[in-house]
């Protein structure tokens, strides 16, 4: 009976063992069970929250480009109103502008009604106004002035003219003269010529200045207006050194004549010393025109001719050869 009841305790026993065992099997299986669950809801939980933000950043996106879009619309339009705008305004200037010009054209506090000449000498004050061809009465906006300063350079003593309106009727005309500086034997008479070699005018006295001999230009160019041609503009060079030179010895009055018939011979004649002066090339002048000058002086009241035309730089001597016929 005891071993019996031994068995029986034993089988309980084993029994009670595999129940916990299997209960601990149960209980591992369900917390694995729940561990999967677990992992399966946080992948879950991260690709929820991956394609949550992916949402949002397209929604952003979609946000930004909507909003960046209105912002062109709206600056299309402020850009378009503003150039309307401007065009409007472009109008309304040109509206204003016809509307002044007209009113300029036509209106007769515009019309001419003093017609002023300033700095003339040589080209009296009424030529001036006659070769402008402008009249009182006429508008003072109806006329070119490149036109009018074109019509007063027509006379060769007039190097150049500007033009200015004086609002509301004046026109100024302001001109510079060309300066008669030397004289031209032709053909009897004497042509008038500045420094430049413009020819001035054709007279019939000198006017007392230095008179150029010995030409190459044609008589047949030799017309109010023109130049000298370029051989003797080439020597005109020379003949404004030797000029400036006797300047120094207070000497340009007394030049009666320059003979520049020879390029490299000049000759001045002084007609109140009775005295030809041979300069040669024209170098070394003012060291040529000092020896002039003392000859001038030792042999006052002679005629005769006075040769400076060597190299002094080479032992060359100024003299005076006195003669009764110069």
């Amino acid at each position: 009976m005891a071993k019996k009841n031994n068995y029986i305790n034993t089988g309980q026993a084993q029994k009670q063992i595999m129940e916990e065992e299997q209960k601990k099997k149960q209980a591992k299986e369900r917390e694995k069970r729940i561990k999967q669950k677990k992992e399966k809801k946080e992948d879950f939980d991260i690709e929820t929250e991956t394609v949550i933000q992916m949402t949002n950043r397209n929604k952003i996106k979609k946000e930004e480009e909507r909003r960046k879009k209105i912002t062109q619309e709206e600056n299309k339009r402020k850009k378009r109103n503003r150039r309307i705008k401007c065009i409007l305004k472009i109008f309304l200037l040109i509206a204003i502008i016809a509307g002044a010009i007209t009113f300029a054209m036509i209106s007769p506090i515009f019309n001419i009604q003093n017609i002023q000449v300033f700095h003339f000498e040589q080209v009296s004050e009424q030529t001036i106004k006659s070769l402008s061809q402008l009249k009182e009465g006429e508008n003072i906006f109806r006329f070119s002035s490149q036109k009018i300063e074109n019509n007063i350079k027509e006379n060769a003593y007039i190097e150049s003219v500007k033009i200015h309106r004086k609002i509301p009727n004046t026109v100024q005309i302001e001109v510079k003269e060309r300066i008669h500086n030397y004289s031209i034997d032709f053909l009897g008479k004497y042509a008038y010529i500045n420094n430049q070699g413009y020819i001035l005018e054709i007279a019939q006295d000198s006017k007392q200045k230095p008179i150029i001999q010995g030409i190459s230009t044609p008589e047949e160019q030799v017309i109010t207006g023109n130049r000298l041609n370029k051989e003797d503009l080439e020597k005109m060079e020379n003949v404004i050194k030797i000029m400036n030179v006797t300047k120094e010895y207070d000497l340009d009055t007394k030049v009666t004549s320059i003979d520049i018939s020879k390029k490299n011979q000049y000759s001045i004649y002084l007609e109140e010393e009775k005295k030809m002066v041979h300069l040669g090339d024209g170098t070394n002048l003012s060291n040529k025109m000092l020896y002039v000058n003392a000859i001038l002086e030792e042999e006052k009241g002679k005629k005769g001719e006075i040769f400076a035309n060597g190299d002094l730089n080479n032992k060359f001597r100024v003299y005076f050869s006195e003669s009764l016929n110069v």
